[in-house]
């Protein structure tokens, strides 16, 4: 079972990781921690950095570095692409998909 709840969760990763650096400025290792945070299973680099090269090549992102104490970290913030992408990405959770989702969220009843 572990391995499908980890298949469907690999298909929201990235709307996920979208929304997240909609919320503000994020680097790399503190995406991992938030989505562990939201979802209980680990993102691993190997997944989330090359979405990020990605998103930044496609305009949808920027990255910038930022010292943090001695250490230099490249945080991510959406462009106003990023942010059109993220609209059409939320208007498609506004379909039926949304009722499907709030369906699986909520408790079963049993007939």
């Amino acid at each position: 079972m572990v391995d499908a709840v980890n298949a469907f969760l690999r298909g929201l990763d990235r709307p996920l990781i979208l929304w997240l650096i909609s919320e503000g400025p994020k680097h790399g290792y503190g995406l991992i921690k938030e989505v562990k945070r939201l979802t209980g299973q680990k993102l691993k680099p190997g997944t989330l950095y090359p979405l990020l090269y990605w998103l930044e090549d496609e305009g949808f992102v920027v990255g910038e570095w930022i010292k943090k104490g001695r250490r230099d970290l490249r945080c991510y913030r959406l462009t106003e692409k990023g942010k059109a992408l993220l609209a059409q990405v939320h208007g498609l959770f506004h379909k039926p998909i949304r009722r499907v989702i709030a369906d699986l969220l909520s408790e079963r009843r049993e007939n």
